[in-house]
């Protein structure tokens, strides 16, 4: 399958993820260990990045909802996983961001091995969606988890964010640029999203794209 800068979707398409994002989204609890994971079957998809990628802002953005998600001026406040229910059909796990945290080393190590074990061993895993900061582009951590979401054969797709950011011109070479890095990569989605969570750019085909992995209506 061929990659894809900007991934097209039908009108239908578009109104399914209005649809699934228009009702209820809620806020179900914070994990810290394996055994207190939902034990509801629904699909999980997850937003994973570096500390101060915009994961939260994303969040909030995506679900019409501000403070959904806790965002914050501080890198690396996420420290745990954090699960919101959508409609009954699907849940949303916030990660923890990697790269940065005003944390004890400890603490850390054990946010990294529940973030890797979540990754490598849940059934209900749909997707992971990678996020991205347009300025910066791909960084040595993020293909550290690029490599280890291959070689467990778990479906990511990379979501630029803060594009609004970026200078008049510059997307479609990051976009390119992007797209190349993960052209040879397995498990690798074909297609990057470009996001702007202030401006609400691309929110509209995310919705799209995530109501595809949610039970049916």
């Amino acid at each position: 399958m061929a990659l894809e800068q900007e991934p097209k979707y039908t009108k239908a398409a578009l109104e399914d993820g209005r649809l699934l994002f228009a009702r209820d989204v809620t806020f179900m609890l914070s994990v810290t260990t394996m055994n207190d994971l939902p034990t509801a079957r629904l699909p999980e998809i997850c937003f994973a990045g570096r500390s101060n990628v915009g994961k939260s802002s994303l969040i909030n953005a995506l679900t019409n909802r501000n403070g959904l998600a806790r965002a914050s001026n501080t890198p690396g406040r996420t420290r745990e996983l954090n699960y919101f229910n959508v409609d009954g059909r699907m849940h949303i796990v916030d990660l923890p961001g990697y790269g940065y945290a005003r944390a004890s080393k400890v603490d850390i190590a054990k946010w990294t091995t529940l973030t890797r074990a979540f990754l490598r061993g849940r059934a209900e895993l749909r997707r992971v969606f990678v996020l991205i900061d347009s300025r910066h582009g791909l960084k040595p951590n993020d293909f550290e988890l690029m490599d280890m979401l291959d070689e467990a054969a778990v479906t990511y797709q990379l979501v630029l964010t803060k594009v609004d950011k970026l200078k008049k011109g510059e997307l479609a070479k990051v976009e390119a640029k992007t797209l190349t890095s993960i052209s040879k990569r397995p498990a690798a989605f074909p297609a990057i999203i470009s996001t702007s969570s202030e401006k609400k750019d691309g929110l509209d085909e995310l919705r799209a794209e995530i109501a595809t992995l949610a039970l049916p209506a």
